[in-house]
């Protein structure tokens, strides 16, 4: 129960973000396109948290990693609980999208 709640936070074991992007993880931004317009992270995929149901099929390979992100890091939360629940092996919730960019 502790670790579910702590890997909820984010205060689970620290991950390389760096090095799962150099690995071939895919960054999804579930961003509004108005708020990915406005700056986000080179070679991320943005697809917003209200479509992403609709459009699993833009990230063919469940077994490649993704990281999430978003603003803060709720909606990135959100997002990979979806895409677990449909059965993705390896999400990562990369929180806000300008943290996340300075860890990669």
């Amino acid at each position: 129960m502790l670790s579910t709640i702590k890997q909820l936070f984010g205060l689970g074991p620290k991950i390389d973000y760096a090095e799962l992007v150099k690995q071939g993880a895919i960054i999804l931004d579930v961003r509004s396109k108005g708020e990915y317009s406005s700056g986000a992270i080179k070679g991320s995929i943005n697809i917003s948290l209200d479509q992403l149901n609709a459009n699993l099929s833009k990230l063919k390979d469940k077994n490649t990693p993704i990281i999430t992100c978003c603003a803060s890091g709720m909606r990135s939360a959100s997002a990979k609980s979806i895409l677990k629940s449909n059965g993705y092996t390896t999400v990562h919730n990369g929180g806000g999208w300008m943290s996340l960019n300075s860890k990669i």
